[in-house]
């Protein structure tokens, strides 16, 4: 059987390279680029493709489709929000839409920007989300707006973050602010509400500072059922992706919620933005606090950023930059060490052909082997101006956004 295995493996491999790039955390929502052949070592001049700079200041990822790059961006100060399309292989600008333009934008904390939220591609359309500034479909192609939504209110208190997902012919977003907490479905064409669902449990609290959420949510299947997983503030919800009818609640803790939930193993891992995380069976009904949730910890747990979780083990980067391999069935830690980088570790890691590729907002890239057995850097790369934003992957190109650039690299072999 082993035999077998390795033979179909290159095979599987081939077959899943990422075409494309069209959410927050890629393809499937979980960050790993499966065999692209990246270059393990780039800087300011090596193995780099193009370099864009970007002005004002956003840390959404950007999203590539049929040869186009797709960004959101925003003025420091919030009055002025766009949409730019950039060329695949040059990186020379083609399109800056002004998408929104604000006269009394909320506050947005330094640590955060008025354009974090990543867009989402389907079909020929680009989704781009400014929280509650304002959500909008345009063409993918030409940049034409199709439709707005500005009447979806809530005060972020330190601005935006949760990206906005596609299901079917739907588009799902969370609003989870310091005084209103709902998730709304509109219909991708129209942009009309389809469903608009408050947060059905209780706070337990006054203070809004801690009802105040950022996650981007995702939706799995199990046992053959659709669930929607959105965590939230002190708990995690699954609901029915199409109707918005609540499946099952879990008391998750904590608040901030920012990592986008992944479904393996049979469940479900979230991450409450506080540095614990759970791992719940999916498949329940009701409250499911002593019958789904299997396990949880606080031990160097990310705040920001999401994990990967490749075959049998979850690989993680704290905030302070400690890397992690994790058991995912009993949340057992198998080792954890410092990357050794500067600045935190808010942008999220990628996987790409057995190697992890983690960036500081100082500029610092390492690159490790996710090895069982312990830590081991393949390359520590360094880039001009910090990252926030999570990278991108397409065939055989590394797409990173710093605070000021957009760089694409490739490996000299792969073209």
């Amino acid at each position: 059987m082993r035999i077998i295995f390795l033979l179909l493996l290159p095979v599987a491999l081939i077959q899943a390279k990422p075409t494309y790039w069209n959410q927050f955390r890629g393809p499937n929502g979980d960050g790993d680029a499966q065999n692209s052949q990246l270059p393990v070592q780039f800087s300011e001049t090596e193995n780099l493709t193009w370099k864009t700079p970007i002005s004002g200041k956003a840390w959404s990822s950007p999203v590539v489709k049929d040869g186009k790059v797709w960004i959101t961006n925003a003025e420091e100060d919030g009055y002025k929000m766009w949409a730019i399309q950039l060329d695949w292989k040059t990186g020379k600008q083609i399109k800056k839409v002004l998408v929104f333009e604000n006269k009394e934008p909320q506050f947005c904390h330094p640590m955060n920007s008025y354009a974090t939220p990543t867009p989402v591609i389907e079909g020929e359309l680009v989704f781009v989300h400014f929280g509650t500034h304002g959500t909008a479909a345009l063409d993918l192609k030409s940049g034409i707006k199709i439709w707005e939504r500005r009447d979806f209110k809530c005060d972020h208190f330190r601005g935006a973050a949760a990206s906005p997902i596609t299901h079917k012919e739907n588009v799902i977003i969370h609003f989870d602010g310091h005084d209103l907490q709902y998730i709304v479905c509109l219909d991708q064409k129209t942009g009309k509400t389809v469903w608009k669902k408050d947060r059905a449990y209780d706070f337990k609290t006054n203070n809004g500072d801690r009802k105040k959420a950022y996650c981007t949510p995702s939706v799995i299947t199990h046992n053959g059922k659709e669930e929607l997983i959105s965590p939230g503030a002190v708990a995690t919800e699954s609901r029915n992706p199409k109707n918005g009818d609540l499946y099952w609640t879990v008391r998750t803790g904590g608040m901030n919620s920012s990592s986008r939930p992944i479904y393996r193993h049979g469940m479900v891992y979230v991450f409450c933005g506080m540095g614990s995380m759970s791992a719940i069976r999916p498949g329940g009904s009701g409250d499911v606090d002593k019958t789904h949730l299997v396990w949880n910890r606080r031990k160097v747990v990310p705040k920001k950023s999401s994990p990967l979780l490749l075959g049998e083990y979850l690989f993680m980067v704290s905030d302070e930059g400690v890397a992690s391999c994790n058991n995912p069935k009993t949340g057992e830690v198998y080792w954890a060490e410092r990357l050794g980088v500067k600045g935190q570790c808010a942008s999220s890691p990628i996987h790409a052909n057995g190697k992890i590729y983690s960036f500081s907002s100082d500029g610092d890239c390492v690159v490790f082997k996710p090895d069982p057995s312990g830590l081991k850097v393949l390359s520590r790369n360094k880039l001009d101006e910090g990252c926030m934003a999570s990278p991108a992957v397409v065939g055989n190109s590394l797409l990173v956004r710093t605070k000021k650039n957009l760089y694409r690299f490739d490996h000299p072999d792969y073209k």
